[in-house]
């Protein structure tokens, strides 16, 4: 769990200091005071661009120097990370006071996230289903990230070269498409590995008060456990040139999500059920996670209770203790968590963050 959590210059945070003393951090006041910020910052403590996904220079506060930092201690261990003084898009990280990598950052905690924009996961692109997919792989595999950059790298390159493909070098193709093969392979089994887990973690989840999903992995229609990557690849290079991009491969896969008791894809399912199937996933991946590693992911759950219910909040909340994991939660109404048990109640105001009274 993250004992201290301290923040500079960071989005509308000119300095910030938030000492959790229970497993439930709940931060309440009104839209636009700054909540959703403080859960970024958190999620800056892990690799990627944090749950809004947002340019390193736009978290930096607008009257601040053009820099930011956030810094977290975990079990005796100080994270940092931030953006030095004009230094725009060159996100530094510290672990235990020695400059390290982002990817790094999962080997010490393991954060996961729902946000009101993830509301409409189910109607999104596919990109945004991977992402989310790929959140909860890297809880389970912390080298996830570093295979993710490199196959990344490893395809831009390649799409330059088939760019021209007549002065192509082919050797140099060969080599990419290796890269590609031998990196993709870690990322579609870890994918796969974390879903088939995952279900069956939900298979003996019950089915109410929050619907049970049926997960899978779709996307890349020439996926065989026969045929390997850079084999394929190497076969459909004039494919790919004309067509621009790189066709075969797990940038392609998409994350499927089935409603079991209704036999409904989650895209046809009501707000509502969409919102309970991403419930679901969460809580089982966070069963997984404790089981796998011996310790919860930290949740972030920005707006979580604003439409459920009060039997539905009540059932989340015993879900969310019976994780044993570390919550933080936002709301504008401190009124939906009086079920809650015991918590770190503050309140944000205008970029200040105060102890609650109550």
């Amino acid at each position: 769990m993250i004992g201290r959590l301290t923040l500079s210059d960071f989005r509308n945070h000119a300095d910030a200091l938030i000492l959790p003393d229970h497993a439930f951090i709940l931060l309440t006041g009104d839209n636009g005071a700054g909540k959703t910020n403080i859960l970024e910052a958190v999620s800056m403590l892990a690799p990627g661009r944090g749950l809004r996904g947002a340019a390193l220079s736009a978290m930096a506060r607008q009257e601040g120097a053009g820099g930011f930092g956030v810094a977290a201690e975990v079990d005796g261990v100080v994270l940092g990370t931030g953006v030095a003084q004009a230094s725009g898009e060159r996100r530094q990280v510290r672990i235990g006071g020695v400059a390290s990598s982002a990817n790094a950052l999962a080997d010490y905690l393991s954060i996961v996230w729902l946000t009101p924009a993830m509301d409409r996961l189910f109607l999104d692109s596919p990109g945004g289903r991977r992402r989310f997919l790929d959140r909860l792989t890297l809880a389970l595999h912390p080298g996830h990230a570093a295979h993710s950059a490199r196959y990344d790298a490893a395809m831009r390159a390649r799409n330059r070269l088939l760019a021209d493909l007549r002065r192509a070098d082919p050797v140099w193709l060969t080599a990419l498409e290796a890269q590609m093969g031998e990196h993709g392979a870690a990322l579609a089994g870890a994918r796969a590995d974390l879903v088939a887990r995952l279900n069956l973690m939900l298979a003996d989840q019950p089915d109410a008060p929050f619907a049970r999903p049926l997960v899978a992995i779709e996307g890349d229609e020439g996926e065989s456990d026969e045929e390997p990557l850079a084999t394929r690849l190497a076969r459909d290079r004039r494919r790919d040139a004309v067509a621009g991009r790189t066709l075969s491969g797990p940038h392609r896969h998409d994350l499927a999500v089935t409603h079991v008791a209704k036999g409904q894809a989650a895209a046809l399912c009501s707000t509502g059920e969409q919102k309970a199937l991403l419930l679901s996933i969460l809580l089982a991946h966070a069963a997984l996670v404790a089981a796998d590693r011996g310790q919860p992911p930290v949740l972030l759950l920005d707006e979580v209770a604003a439409h459920l219910d009060p039997v539905r909040r009540a059932a989340l909340f015993d879900r969310l203790a019976a994780t044993g994991g570390q919550i933080w939660m936002t709301g504008t109404e401190s009124g939906l968590f009086s079920d809650l048990p015991s918590a770190t109640r503050l309140t944000v105001t205008a970029g200040h963050v105060f102890r609650s009274a109550t």
